[in-house]
């Protein structure tokens, strides 16, 4: 007989059975986004309404949500409000460029993606994750959040920058917390649109955060052309050299090189530590899930010391990492916005239209999904995995502005599990009780405080 317990469904805000008043609207947007959508949002193909700033379109569908992202994205600039958020922080780094200057970013760093360098990136990751796992070893209870943005910015440091960004990694991390605190938040006056020269006051308390990381991008790159000067040929050759050398002319201008630093210092390493963090979590309150993670994992290091090889040989594994970026997507809204107003079947999308996919909503459709609030790996098993639309499945997006980085991201999230899991067991104590927050990425509010203990002594 099997006896394998309810699968475990993880803590996520209820859907509103009434729509707010625009005052709470307003309230719940600042506060946390995820909790705003009601049970239509989770049931319909798409919903048209009026929204505060005007009107509002949400993309439930998976054939609509290919027609904004792919077959017609020539259509939709980013949204309005996304870029009020996300420009004063990134600039013309790669996630808010549009046009010329992000064609020019794109094509600068897709080397850097190719499969060549991201296996090449392997070693380097694994390093770094046993170096990170030694102050594990005593056992003892650590707040996985804080630790996973720790983890994944040592690794984007040593991979990208090949260990050279000026700065410490522990003031670092309380300054990302302090810039997605204030200016990665939506602030009410974005939401009714008003006018540019009206002062945010999230983002004046967010100025002195960002001229912290504008200093760290400027003393690294000036001590990487200060190594060019000494010794060309002892510069490395990752990603801040090529975006150095795409500099010129023809390429990036210095302002779009220190950008797309920003960019990937700030965005590159906090999603996937979201994510490490939800499926350490998830696999803790999911013990027979997790019992069988740990075996294979166990299996395949015992016989594979390649760790190219492991996303590949480690299904399980990837499943619940898969699983846990379906219902903790670090990216949980993509918004649009159309040029023109356009008739998508029976739907009228009207121009200046906030266009919103929504993985955290997509992700939890209950059209699209088998107990969608459960966490369920065997969804990603292999033979179940390919029965999932592309476009119902968005962790990274979709589209010409699909996430440059998603193979990085996974390789280094199933190397980081890899190791994590086959030498320490994670459980959740009494004091672990996260709430999911938007805030730019999907957070665990109250952090994820976890007792760890080595399996093999």
């Amino acid at each position: 007989m099997d006896t394998q317990p309810a699968p475990f469904v993880p803590p996520a805000p209820k859907p509103r059975t009434s729509p707010p008043s625009t005052l709470e609207m307003i309230r719940i947007v600042y506060r946390n986004p995820l909790e705003l959508w009601g049970e239509p949002t989770y049931n319909e193909p798409w919903i048209s309404a009026k929204g505060a700033g005007g009107p509002l379109v949400i993309a439930n569908d998976p054939a609509l949500i290919r027609h904004v992202l792919v077959d017609n994205a020539k259509n939709y600039k980013m949204a309005t409000v996304r870029q009020k958020i996300l420009r004063p922080i990134l600039r013309d780094g790669l996630l808010t460029a549009e046009g010329e200057v992000w064609k020019r970013s794109r094509k600068a760093m897709a080397p850097v993606f190719t499969p060549r360098h991201i296996f090449g990136f392997a070693q380097p990751m694994l390093k770094r994750t046993l170096e990170f796992v030694t102050r594990y070893e005593a056992g003892g209870t650590s707040d996985i959040a804080h630790d996973m943005t720790l983890l994944t910015y040592d690794i984007l440091a040593e991979t990208l920058f090949s260990g050279e960004i000026a700065g410490e990694p522990g003031s670092f991390e309380n300054e990302i917390d302090r810039l997605f605190e204030t200016m990665g938040r939506v602030d009410p006056l974005d939401l009714l649109r008003a006018p540019d020269w009206l002062p945010r006051l999230t983002r004046i308390r967010g100025r002195k955060t960002m001229a912290y990381f504008r200093k760290i991008v400027t003393d690294t790159v000036k001590m990487r052309e200060e190594k060019f000067g000494r010794d060309p040929d002892a510069v490395p050759q990752d990603f801040l050299t090529l975006l150095l050398k795409a500099e010129g002319p023809d390429g990036l201008t210095r302002p779009e090189v220190e950008d797309n630093i920003i960019t990937f210092i700030g965005a590159g390493h906090e999603t996937t530590a979201r994510a490490l963090g939800w499926t350490l979590y998830c696999l803790a309150e999911s013990p027979w899930e997790r019992d069988r993670v740990e075996q294979e994992i166990d299996q395949v290091l015992a016989r594979e010391p390649d760790p190219t090889k492991w996303l590949d040989a480690m299904p399980r594994t990837r499943a619940a990492f898969d699983e846990a970026l379906r219902l903790y997507p670090p990216a949980p809204s993509i918004n649009r916005e159309p040029i023109v107003p356009e008739m998508w079947r029976d739907l009228y999308i009207p121009k200046h239209a906030a266009v919103l996919v929504m993985p955290w909503v997509v992700h939890r459709h209950r059209k699209l999904w088998d107990r969608p609030d459960a966490f369920l790996p065997e969804r990603f098993h292999p033979g179940n995995r390919e029965k999932i639309d592309r476009f119902q499945y968005l962790p990274f997006g979709a589209g010409p502005r699909v996430c440059i980085g998603a193979s990085f991201a996974m390789q280094e999230a199933i190397i980081a599990l890899a190791i994590l899991l086959s030498r320490f067991r994670f459980d959740a104590t009494a004091e672990t009780k996260p709430w999911p927050v938007q805030k730019l990425t999907t957070q665990p509010q109250g952090g994820l405080p976890m007792r760890i203990t080595p399996r093999h002594r």
